[in-house]
Formats: structure tokens, C-alpha cells, sequence
């Protein structure tokens, strides 16, 4: 193995420290980011092998866009490079975050119209990535009832455990439903970056910590970081899906306020880089820097763990029908999961007038129709509130 230089690895973080200063628009906006740097401007890797890393990725649970980003630098660099690049992408984003909650916390800014206007920001975009994931997810009639069926059974049953029993029910049913479905093989010639014992170890490491996650605890930061473990664990697809797991953890566990939770989650979608940095304002926002720092580590350490399990063996599991069935059923579960927290809490916490009403439909249609980037959303619909709250 190549011996590895300062400036190599300097490379590897500056490379993706400017990904996370000017990745704005969400996960697939970052893949198309990530391939114009690393396919096309570095070179690190050919078009097959990055169309190879993300099918890998959007098939494991966890930040795809993160994880693909991770296995880039892991490529380049080994773990460490993996662990540089993760650094370079994230902590642009979650020093913002940080620096936001804690502003928050130590200012009484309950009653600002501008925060009302970032909860009433959520509504849109929760709103346009439920359309978004139905259109996509929610292909057929089986499909539709499991999205429905997880709609109604987190609605009327909420509690972090039912997520998991939805979340496994529907892969179940997928394996049912969907095993006899034919796909096209894949093959490749790509370089395995990563040795079988470090997979199994990381697969172990990934188990036992998730075993932890499920041992009641009444420390603070532990609870932090078993919530957010958990969450990295379960959620697929990425993004704007953590939201109904984090609430039912954090929200309906009382160690944040509805209020506290949907402003950060307005907030985030106005970041560069990775939206999983919402871990990190949650967590601040619990306990502090430590807090914060454990969030980030507990959400996005399962997917990177997944990430270097897989490598050797991502083909073989790519090509394994039962695991792309069981796939297809969650991601109706996901849709559900999802459609519910659309209405509870990010709307019954946000929208109480016709003018709040109004003012949501104003920025679903800046994002859907008009395809404005979520950050000038995000700033637009602060102003909105603002304005909302000198007509009151």
C-alpha cells in the first residue's frame, strides 16, 4: 500500500471542506457536487465506480450523500481519509448549528416572527419531500397501503418503538411481496478499499453499539448518542426521513420543545453540507458543545460503519433480489412515516391561521414550482413571518 503524505491527506480534507462550504441543496444535489469534484475535476475515481459507491450507499440506511463522501475519502486515504473527508464535509454546517442553538438557548426568542416563519419554512419542506419520495417510492398498490397502513399505526400508536416495529413489519412484507421480481445483474471491476476482517469488525462494532442504543440509560449525553445511533441505524433514504425519528426521540421524550426542534430543522435546511447536522443543534441544544459532539458522532457512525462492512461485498448484496424486495417496503414505510410527521408536529406546531396557511403554500410553491435553492427559502420565509407577525 502506498504510503500516505500530510499533504495527501491535507488534500483529501481541504477537497471536501469546500464541498461542505458550497454543497447547498440536499443529498442529491450533493451526489451532483461530489461528481464534479472527485469524477471530474480530481479524478480520484472513474464515472462507473462513483455510479457503483452511490447505488451502495442509497441501498444502506444512513446520510447516502455523507456516506458516499466518506467512502471517496476511505478510497483515497484509508479510514482516516474516510474520517478526513466526513470532517472536512460536516463541520462547516454544524458549527453554524452549534453556534444557532446555543444563541437560542441563552436569548428568549420564543415569540420572534421570523422563528415562527422558519416553522412555517418546514411545512414546505417536509411538504415537497413527501411528494418528492411518494412519486418515487409509491409505485403501486402495495406500495401505497404500506405507506398508509404506517401512517395510520404511528399516528394513533406514537412511541419511538413503533418506528422500529414499522420499519422491520415492512421489510418483512417487501420480502414477501416483491422477492420474485427480476433485476439485471451488475458487475464490476472495481478495487475492494477495505480488507473482509476490518468489514466484520466494523459490522460487529455497528451490532453491539446498536444493542447498546436499546439499554435504558439516565445520563444525558448517553441517552444523546443512543437516540441518535438508533436513528442513523433505521432511517433509509436520508435526509429529511431522520425528522420522524429524531422528533419521537427528543420531542417525545421532552428533552427538546416542539418549538426548539422544528426551528433547528428550518434552520438546517439553509446549511451547506449534510441536513444530519440537525443532530448537531439538537444536541447542543441539550447539552451544549459535548452535547452537540456526541449528536454528530451517535447519527452519522452506523452508516459509516455500514459503509466499510459492505465494501467487499456490496456486489453480491447489490445482486441479491430478497434484500432489494425487503428495500422497496420500507421505503413505502419511510413515505408514511414521513406523511405523518408532516402533519404532526411540523404543521399543527406551525400553521394556527389562514395567513400561516398562505404563507406555507407561497414557499411549497417557490421550492416545487419554481425550484428556488431551500436556502433562499429558508431566508424568504423568515422575512415572511416577520412581516406575519407585525399584521397580528
Amino acid at each position: 500500500m502506498q504510503k500516505q503524505t500530510k499533504s495527501h491527506y491535507s488534500e483529501i480534507f481541504n477537497t471536501s471542506l469546500k464541498l461542505g462550504l458550497t454543497s447547498f441543496g440536499g443529498p442529491t444535489a450533493h451526489l451532483g457536487y461530489f461528481f464534479e469534484e472527485y469524477v471530474t475535476n480530481k479524478k480520484w475515481l472513474d464515472e462507473k465506480t462513483y455510479a457503483d459507491l452511490v447505488a451502495l450507499c442509497q441501498f444502506l440506511p444512513g446520510p447516502a450523500s455523507s456516506q458516499v463522501n466518506f467512502a471517496i475519502g476511505s478510497m483515497k486515504g484509508g479510514i482516516l481519509g474516510g474520517i478526513l473527508s466526513f470532517l472536512g464535509f460536516t463541520l462547516p454546517s454544524a458549527i453554524i448549528l452549534v453556534i444557532f442553538a446555543l444563541l437560542l438557548h441563552n436569548h428568549d426568542l420564543s415569540q420572534s416572527g421570523w422563528l415562527h416563519g422558519l416553522k412555517i419554512v418546514a411545512v414546505a419542506i417536509v411538504a415537497q419531500a413527501v411528494q418528492g419520495m411518494a412519486s418515487k417510492l409509491v409505485t403501486n398498490n402495495a406500495t401505497k397501503l404500506i405507506a398508509l397502513l404506517s401512517l395510520i399505526i404511528i399516528l394513533l400508536f406514537p412511541a419511538p418503538f413503533t418506528q422500529i416495529f414499522i420499519i422491520v413489519g415492512a421489510g418483512l412484507i417487501g420480502y414477501l411481496l416483491f422477492n420474485k421480481d427480476k433485476i439485471d445483474p451488475i458487475t464490476s471491476n472495481n478495487q475492494t478499499f477495505v480488507s473482509k476482517k476490518t468489514a466484520f469488525l466494523c459490522l460487529g462494532l455497528f451490532v453491539l453499539l446498536l444493542l447498546f442504543s436499546f439499554i435504558p440509560s439516565n445520563n444525558q449525553l448517553i441517552t444523546i448518542f443512543k437516540h441518535m445511533y438508533t436513528s442513523g441505524s433505521l432511517v433509509f433514504g436520508g435526509g429529511h426521513v431522520v425528522l420522524p425519528l429524531l422528533e419521537q426521540d427528543f420531542v417525545g421524550t421532552n428533552m427538546v420543545s416542539t418549538d426548539t426542534f422544528l426551528t433547528g430543522f428550518a434552520a438546517t435546511q439553509a446549511m451547506p453540507g449534510p441536513l444530519f447536522t440537525f443532530s448537531a443543534y439538537l444536541g447542543a441544544s441539550i447539552s451544549g458543545i459535548l452535547g452537540s459532539i456526541l449528536g454528530l458522532i451517535g447519527i452519522f457512525l452506523p452508516g459509516m460503519l455500514l459503509v466499510l462492512a459492505c465494501l467487499p461485498f456490496w456486489h453480491r448484496l447489490r445482486n441479491n433480489t430478497k434484500f432489494k424486495a425487503a428495500l422497496i417496503g420500507i421505503n413505502g414505510a419511510v413515505v408514511g412515516l414521513l406523511s405523518a410527521a408532516l402533519y404532526t408536529p411540523v404543521f399543527t406546531n406551525a400553521i394556527f391561521t389562514s395567513k400561516d396557511f398562505a404563507l406555507a403554500a407561497f414557499l411549497y410553491a417557490l421550492l416545487s414550482f419554481f425550484k428556488l435553492p431551500p436556502w433562499i427559502v429558508v431566508i424568504l420565509g423568515g422575512i415572511g413571518g416577520q412581516i406575519l407577525s407585525l399584521m397580528n
